[in-house]
Order: structure tokens, then C-alpha cells, then sequence
């Protein structure tokens, strides 16, 4: 885009920055699903299950920023009329991340110890390495830019006075794709996670970087 007026000639140009990281981290949503009779009755073994699973991941020096993302406590309904109830449903959801090579088997553990809930996977770059690739690919984005301005204004005989003003754009990362999990009330007995391979590949961050550049005839 060019733009000029008596005084001044600018354009802008936009730059293109792009790093691989490799995804270091899962974050994983993993939960308990009770249902019963009464609430009460619900809600003890749903405070059992609970309390064995993040036992589980407590002890594990893997797992990081655990952290309980929601509790619910819920009447069932007769499927006939629609009014009344028939039992209690109550299910407590906890998230946190481990190594991507390190899900199958805890998973499988989790599972046997009472989780009945997997609720997604999510493959991650480490936060490091994401803010440390965000200024990696700023940087190439600016010398892109940098680059395809000084090859306008040669190509063109102009000469470069100023850089006017720059906008990033872009810099944060792609939202991460989670692995299809299922839920688990059903299955668990069927299912062996450990063995469950895992490749967490590569994140992709980009930057846009568009500088403002003022010119003025080469002859000048």
C-alpha cells in the first residue's frame, strides 16, 4: 500500500515470521461420573473416587499445575414423564498436564483407580518455549519486512527516510488441536491406555509484523 501528500510518501509492508517448537506438554481433562439413588449416596462416592484419583496424581512428580476444574451434582429424570426423579448424577473434573510419552500409562492408572472420565488431550509447547519463539518469530518477521521494503524502494530508485510505526500482528500461537478421547463410564474394563502411543510433533507460531515506511525520491 502506498500513500503520499505534498510532504510526505510512505507505504506499508508486511513481514512473515514462522518457528517450529516441539510440544512438550499434555494438558489432559480427566474425571469422575457417579450416579445413584440419592445425593447422598452420589455424592460419598463421588468424594471417594475423587479423593483415590487425585491421590494418584499427587504422588506423581510428572504431573503439573493440577488443578479442579468443575463440580456438578445433578437430578436424574424419568425418561417417561419428565418430572420425576429417578436419581442423582454428580461428576468432578480435574485438569493437568504431564509429559505427552507419560498419558497411556497414567491414564490406565487413573482409570483402575476410579476415574471414569476422560474428558480431552491437549499437546502443548511448554510456555518457555512459546514465549521464547513468539520473540523468535517477531524478529523474522521484521527483518522480512525489513527486507521486502528495501527491495521496493530499490527497485523503484526510492530512498528510505524513516520507519513511521510498526504493528505486530499475530504473535500468539495457534489454538493447540485435542486428541478425541471418550467417555469412559462403559469401557474401562475393556480398555488398556498404557500401551497407547503418543506423538506430540510441533507447534507452529507466527507473526505478522507490518512496518509504516516513509520514502522520498532518490534524486532528492
Amino acid at each position: 500500500m502506498y500513500h503520499s501528500n505534498l510532504k510526505h510518501l510512505w507505504f506499508l509492508v508486511s513481514g512473515r515470521g514462522m518457528v517450529d517448537i516441539p510440544k512438550t506438554n499434555a494438558r489432559v481433562s480427566l474425571g469422575v461420573q457417579v450416579q445413584g439413588e440419592t445425593s447422598g449416596l452420589v455424592q460419598e462416592e463421588l468424594v471417594k473416587r475423587s479423593q483415590a484419583v487425585v491421590n494418584l496424581l499427587k504422588a506423581r512428580q510428572d504431573v503439573t499445575k493440577l488443578e479442579t476444574a468443575s463440580i456438578t451434582l445433578n437430578p436424574r429424570y424419568s425418561p417417561k414423564d419428565g418430572n420425576q426423579i429417578i436419581g442423582y448424577s454428580a461428576s468432578n473434573l480435574v485438569h493437568f498436564q504431564i509429559p505427552p510419552e507419560k498419558i497411556g500409562r497414567l491414564l490406565d492408572e487413573a482409570i483402575k483407580t476410579g476415574a471414569t472420565r476422560i474428558d480431552g488431550v491437549t499437546l502443548v509447547a511448554s510456555d518457555e518455549a512459546i514465549a521464547a519463539a513468539q520473540k523468535q518469530a517477531i524478529d523474522a518477521a521484521s527483518k522480512d519486512a525489513r527486507s521486502q521494503a528495501d527491495a521496493a524502494l530499490g527497485a523503484l530508485q526510492l530512498k528510505q527516510q524513516e520507519i513511521l510505526s510498526i504493528q505486530i500482528n499475530g504473535a500468539r500461537p495457534p489454538m493447540p488441536i485435542a486428541m478425541e478421547m471418550t467417555d469412559l463410564m462403559q469401557r474401562t474394563a475393556s480398555m488398556n491406555l498404557a500401551s497407547t502411543p503418543v506423538v506430540a510433533g510441533e507447534q507452529i507460531i507466527e507473526t505478522f509484523v507490518t512496518l509504516q515506511v516513509r520514502y522520498q525520491p532518490a534524486q532528492q
